[in-house]
């Protein structure tokens, strides 16, 4: 596992190429999907591209995580076994998990991780999940920096590291405590199969049927930018910095990696000689072409969410699209020449074919406006340049686009083709030394982490014509390492005098040490070990569990019962809550996001006592649910039930395939009354 002093920057792939530049661009670590079972269901991975994926990583010292992190039938386990096995013999070096069954089947031994979907929230439960044999524990992205040090406080950092989100989309619910995809479509977010129902636009009602909010996104919120806490974070306990986005393309990865590894290393610069000083994860230093900015990626604008306390700005509720930046104003339209006039805020603003442009509309909905051709106009004013743009679609199409409207964009070509070349450069520093031998010379390389090689040639002793310029040319051609993994720090020459070696022997000499540094660095990396859980079993937090614990096997129901759980519920997925039942809880809150929550309005003369929290309705089309709030731990709950379409569909799949551990229906869990 990590190191105390260890500070891992985790990256995302979608598929191994993506992967590959996620270790070229800083990352110490890279969390992908294998070949199913993974919590996004159309990104995995054949076990060939984990095993490619996995030897570059490992020539940097870098990790492979395999998501392994969806709820499993009692039919799927064998199959999760095998892929275990099979990505475990491709190099993988750990699993990210949800599901307590797979600790109970026969498992490689590779390192454990408990997924974000395991909900971990509390210091308990963090003890729990590490006395339970996991080396990593992904906390919830709604705790507060005093709240990850409790956690930190409960744990042993010898036995278990804490790992955090720092950047990337965010979901409303606590992770694992949603199921409103699964009651209305039948696809569950447990089994990566999520339809982000929390992205839709809904009428708000009060519990007398008013309209407090119309066609809002309230559920939907910005994008989690955690760059100003990063130190914050570290001093938190934090030890692990996770980026969002095993959907995103490849741009993204490398810009946002690039972003935290520089962060990353600055952060260790300046501890450096500290009480606590710090070190990046793997090996070699990125060197990137190019200056990450965050706000080129798609994003729906930043939010920190709760690290540093409860917010009111954390939702994107006007619209769930890229914003973008601010950067002119129309200043005329032209609709039946199909152009747009407009007049960028910075004059040195350059546009460019493909860009895309937005704006909001009257309704405050996100129209876009994709170029297909740019114009520079003659001459500038005095706030900008101007240009001409001549759009894809119809300019009729464009609901209130006039002479005044505000322009962002949301896509800039020329920083997409930057990314779409070599971007960055990774090296490891080593120190060479030439000497001499009986027969010939010898080179040895000494690399950063004290791995070494030496590779002796014969080649017979002539003297140099002219010695100090022999010198120089000797250490330019030995420091050529070209593509190779490494780049020098020091060269050194050992030599009894000023010898002559042509280039064509110095290549073949360097190419024999960096084929044997090679060689050795792969045979010393070594996959962290598997950690043993506590003898005898720890009890679990509590005794009862309903279906909020996600237990959908008979494995999972063995391992809670083995940890002292005496009522164990089916997962929601078991289709045994038919009720209304809380199909989300999440720390976002709708009434105080609308300044509607009794706790605002506390001390307020003429308001305090006259605001209380009532449920609410939410309403898209056909689809309503009820909004309760439970003060006591600040939270919400929305409730619903499952459609009857559902139910009838998913009655078959249960036929086939039964939860084995289920013996009576369980009892209707409750949501918190108004």
């Amino acid at each position: 596992m990590l190191a105390q002093h260890q500070l891992e920057l985790l990256a995302p792939a979608r598929d191994a190429d993506i992967g590959i530049e996620a270790i070229n661009h800083g990352a110490d670590a890279v969390y992908i999907g294998g070949p199913g079972f993974g919590a996004r269901a159309s990104a995995g991975n054949s076990v060939q591209d984990i095993e490619r994926l996995a030897r570059h990583a490992h020539r940097f010292g870098s990790r492979i995580f395999i998501a392994l992190n969806t709820i499993l039938r009692d039919d799927e386990l064998e199959g999760a076994r095998q892929m275990a096995w099979d990505v475990y013999h491709a190099g993988a070096d750990a699993l990210i998990v949800q599901d307590m069954g797979l600790l109970e089947i026969d498992l490689p031994p590779i390192q454990l991780h408990a997924s974000t979907q395991t909900d971990i929230r509390t210091p308990e439960k963090a003890r729990f999940l590490q006395d339970a044999g996991f080396s990593q524990i992904v906390l919830a992205r709604e705790l507060t920096l005093e709240q990850i040090r409790a956690v930190g406080a409960a744990m042993d950092p010898d036995r278990a590291a804490m790992e955090f989100f720092v950047h990337g989309a965010l979901c409303v619910a606590y992770s694992g405590q949603c199921f409103i995809s699964h009651a209305h479509t039948g696809r569950s977010a447990n089994r990566g199969d999520c339809s982000q129902a929390c992205r839709l636009p809904y009428q708000v009602l009060d519990d007398q049927g008013r309209f407090i909010a119309h066609d809002k996104h309230v559920l939907s919120m910005k994008d989690n930018n955690q760059s100003a806490n990063m130190a914050a974070l570290v001093d938190a306990g934090i030890r692990s910095f996770k980026i969002e986005g095993r959907y995103k393309d490849m741009g993204y990865v490398k810009n946002i990696t690039g972003h935290y590894r520089k962060l990353l290393d600055e952060l260790v610069e300046a501890r450096e000689g500290s009480d606590q000083p710090f070190a990046r994860a793997s090996s070699g230093r990125t060197r990137l072409f190019f200056t990450p900015d965050p706000n080129q990626n798609f994003n729906r604008e930043f939010t920190d969410y709760f690290v540093n306390g409860r917010k009111d700005d954390i939702g994107a509720f006007d619209s769930p699209k890229n914003p973008g930046q601010a950067i002119a104003w129309v200043t005329r339209v032209q609709e039946a020449e199909g152009w747009i006039e407009l007049e960028c805020q910075d004059p040195a603003t350059e546009l460019h074919n493909g860009d895309g442009l937005c704006y909001y509309d009257l309704q405050k909905e996100l129209v876009g406006v994709a170029i297909n051709r740019a114009e520079k106009l003659g001459g500038t004013s005095g706030t900008g340049g101007r240009w001409r743009v001549f759009p894809k679609d119809p300019i009729a199409g464009m609901r209130d686009l006039r002479k005044g409207t505000e322009l962002n964009r949301n896509r800039d070509m020329s920083w997409v083709r930057q990314l779409e070349k070599k971007s960055s450069e990774r090296r490891i520093g080593l120190w060479a030394e030439l000497s001499e031998t009986a027969d010939g010379f010898a080179l040895s390389l000494t690399d950063e982490d004290g791995h070494s090689a030496r590779a002796a040639l014969p080649h017979p002793k002539e003297p140099a014509h002219d010695a100090g310029r022999q010198e120089a040319q000797l250490r330019e051609q030995l420091g050529r390492f070209g593509t190779t993994d490494f780049e020098p720090l020091d060269i050194r020459l050992a030599l009894t005098g000023p010898w002559f070696l042509p280039a064509s022997y110095l290549n073949a000499l360097r190419r024999e040490a960096v084929a044997m540094l090679e060689a050795t660095r792969s045979a010393a990396y070594t996959r962290p070990p598997r950690a043993q859980p506590v003898e005898p079993p720890v009890p679990y937090p509590e005794d009862s569990l309903s279906y909020l614990a996600n237990i959908f096997n008979q494995k999972a129901h063995d391992f809670y019962a083995k940890h002292g759980v005496k009522v164990i519920e089916a997962a929601y997925e078991s289709h045994e809550e038919e009720g209304e039942v809380s199909l989300m809880i999440t720390k976002h809150c709708v009434r105080w996001s609308m300044s509607l929550c009794p706790k605002q309005a506390k001390g307020v003369t003429g308001v305090q006592g006259t605001v209380r929290a009532e449920p609410l309705q939410l309403v898209n089309g056909k689809e309503k649910l009820t909004l309760r709030f439970d003060c006591k731990p600040c939270e919400m709950h929305v409730v619903g039930k499952m459609k009857k379409s559902v139910m009838n569909q998913r009655a078959q799949e249960m036929t086939e395939a039964p939860l084995q551990f289920y013996r009576t229906r369980p009892q209707k869990v409750t949501p918190p009354s108004a």
